[in-house]
């Protein structure tokens, strides 16, 4: 088994790290704030292919694997999670989604725009009344010939003020349940799709978060992604690979508190020494490097068992769980560490441990996630779940 990254995944790595640090990091805590858009940031984003990182060349996209992707996230997420989470659902929701599952009509007329960052991309599937229970669409798309009629409201939108192009999950068939539940791609200039007011979050505040609404908005037949009844499935193979990037999200938050905590324990003294000499500040840091490195192998394990076409199902729901729970506790522990100094906003690790409660909730909660694996468990009959041998056929 190889550990080491190749000499164009460490290029991307750099890449990311030198633009996390030089064009995200002096302008993020006036963003966080304030609740600004970067909207100059995301333009840079698409400029340096990081919104479109999976998508084939021939579409305006890098063509690079899921682990130079992780490796993107992960540095980006160290300074800004507004911007990364911006990033990952435009990549591993949207594009992903459309390049996997979509028609080659769909794929020349959306793929180009999005992973340049021309347009930025939605995923549109939560409700009021449908959050983990994805199987409980209000939202209907009834069939009328030549088109379908969209009707319905969508919560917690990420991008949802900015975005071009919503890809949605709607019920077409109710008697069906969740077999007839459809995908489709919808441009937010259509008549009848309206955005809500900006939410307020605890974190990730510079992203925008809306909620949709859709009167009897006219879907052509041809923006439907796959067959008729295709899209929960759609929904659940997006959202599988769409937790490998929440799941590097959530270990850059906690890498970047990591790295702010080593820092500041060297620089920082007491008693006559650094607080890195100090036992209780030592071991803390001893905990969160191993913590975090175990993160760090289950998300970059899932990103490999995707890119080797095999099933990453249970490994991208472990690395989200494990990655987002390290987020949380070590972003705390690095408040602490800081002192009175994190709790404020000019050392960077409150807004982290804001930014992280985050991860374990959305694109599917710490318990959900402790459902699919346990299902896993119980249908492999097995206390570990054999994923290394696995295809796709089983995703």
């Amino acid at each position: 088994m190889r550990f080491e990254l190749t000499e164009e995944q460490l290029a991307v790595k750099e890449a990311a790290r030198e633009f996390a640090q030089k064009e995200l990091k002096p302008g993020v805590i006036e963003r966080d704030s304030k609740m600004i858009y970067p909207t100059d940031q995301v333009k840079m984003m698409g400029e340096l292919g990081f919104l479109g990182m999976m998508v084939a060349p021939e579409y305006g996209g890098g063509g690079m694997d899921s682990l130079s992707y992780v490796l993107a996230m992960e540095e980006i997420s160290k300074v800004d999670s507004s911007c990364s989470v911006i990033m990952s659902v435009n990549n591993s929701l949207v594009c992903w989604g459309i390049e996997t599952f979509g028609t080659e009509a769909q794929k020349s007329k959306y793929l180009p725009k999005l992973a340049t960052g021309e347009w930025i991309g939605s995923f549109c599937l939560s409700e009021p009344e449908a959050g983990s229970d994805a199987t409980s669409q209000r939202t209907t798309a009834i069939d009328m010939g030549d088109h379908y009629l969209l009707n319905g409201t969508k919560n917690w939108i990420t991008s949802g003020g900015t975005s071009k192009v919503h890809v949605v999950i709607a019920q077409s068939s109710v008697e069906l349940g969740h077999k007839g539940i459809n995908a489709f791609i919808v441009e937010t200039d259509w008549d009848g799709v309206s955005i809500g007011a900006k939410e307020e979050k605890l974190g990730i505040r510079s992203s925008d978060t809306h909620t949709i609404m859709y009167s009897d908005v006219k879907v052509p037949k041809e923006n439907r992604i796959g067959e008729d009844g295709f899209g929960f499935k759609f929904a659940m193979k997006v959202l599988s690979g769409g937790r490998i990037g929440i799941a590097s999200q959530a270990l850059g938050i906690a890498a970047g508190a990591y790295e702010l905590s080593v820092a500041y324990s060297k620089e920082r003294e007491s008693f006559g020494k650094p607080i890195s000499k100090h036992q209780a500040i030592a071991f803390k840091l001893a905990d969160m490097a191993t913590e975090i490195e175990a993160a760090r192998l289950l998300v970059y394990r899932s990103a490999w068992l995707k890119d080797m076409g095999m099933d990453y199902g249970t490994a991208s729901s472990m690395a989200k769980l494990f990655a987002s729970e390290v987020a949380m506790k070590h972003t705390v522990e690095a408040v602490q560490i800081h002192g009175g100094y994190g709790y404020v906003k000019e050392y960077h690790v409150e807004r982290l441990m804001r930014d992280a409660k985050i991860t374990q909730i959305y694109e599917g909660t710490s318990e959900i996630q402790r459902i699919v694996i346990s299902r896993d468990i119980v249908k492999n009959d097995n206390l570990y779940v054999p994923i290394m041998t696995s295809t796709m056929e089983n995703v």
